[in-house]
């Protein structure tokens, strides 16, 4: 009866693989009828092959890059925390077309500029030439001598080297400065954050006073109602050190904001 079963079953196994083979034909008809895009088992496998091949591609930070990357993050929070109050802000510019500076007093940080204006130039345009394009700054400010990148980390950390020029006159004899930058970009709102840090690579230089800065930042985001321009908000909060009145500090950081919408304005035009 065995060796007759079994022939039985062997005469019945073709007709089995071909039922058991349109059932599974039917069901992953079913699954492709449900979506209109690949199944979801591939999706998985994608995400997990796509996410797999990222952290092969991260490189581990080291513990000093790791310290820039949160003096960075520290930089954007501080500054968001001082934009968002909105409280305590006096006028200290007003421009024909609209520029303006305010000011105020923070406990811990010193007095605190705040420059709002709006720039005929896309999002896109402003961002490329203030981050992308960020060492050729000196080409058309003239009150930046020069900017330097001294070392990327990731993708939104940098350690720059900044020249600042002599104030006419030389009210302000020549200042450089050494700064951990943050750049986030987040849908149609960019933010540029730094503040002042220490790089062994870079001591004092002879003839510059080290100044310091931070936190300070910028807000980029489209201007509500015309997507082709775009409204800038930038902090600034400087220590230029050595002996300088206030006022004239006070004057010359104004001005400063000032002129850099309007150097900003003409380089874009070209």
């Amino acid at each position: 009866c065995g060796a007759q079963c079994w022939r039985v079953m062997r005469s019945l196994l073709p007709g089995l693989r071909r039922q058991a083979a349109v059932a599974i034909s039917q069901e992953l008809s079913k699954l492709a009828c449900r979506s209109t895009g690949p199944n979801a088992w591939i999706n998985q496998v994608r995400r997990r092959s796509s996410l797999l091949s990222s952290r092969l591609e991260e490189k581990p930070f080291s513990e000093m890059e790791m310290s820039y990357i949160k003096q960075g993050e520290e930089a954007l929070q501080k500054s968001l925390s001082i934009l968002g109050d909105q409280d305590g802000w006096k006028t200290e510019t007003v421009m024909g077309n609209g520029d303006k500076v305010l000011s105020k007093v923070l406990p811990d940080v010193g007095k605190v500029f705040r420059l709002e204006v709006v720039v005929d130039q896309p999002l896109d345009a402003v961002y490329s030439e203030l981050v992308d394009n960020m060492e050729q700054m000196g080409d058309w400010n003239p009150n930046v001598k020069e900017v330097k990148i001294l070392q990327k980390i990731g993708k939104d950390t940098v350690i720059t080297h900044e020249k600042a020029a002599a104030t006419p006159g030389n009210i302000v004899g020549p200042r450089d400065f050494v700064s951990v930058r943050c750049s986030k970009r987040r849908g149609s709102t960019c933010v540029l954050a730094g503040m002042a840090t220490k790089y062994g690579a870079m001591p004092e230089q002879e003839g510059f006073i080290r100044a310091e800065n931070g936190p300070t930042c910028m807000i980029l985001r489209p201007l509500t109602g015309s997507p082709s321009q775009t409204k800038l908000i930038w902090l600034l909060s400087i220590d230029l050190k050595g002996w300088l009145p206030k006022t004239i500090i006070n004057q010359v950081l104004s001005q400063t904001q000032v002129d850099f919408a309007n150097h900003l304005r003409e380089r874009l035009a070209q």
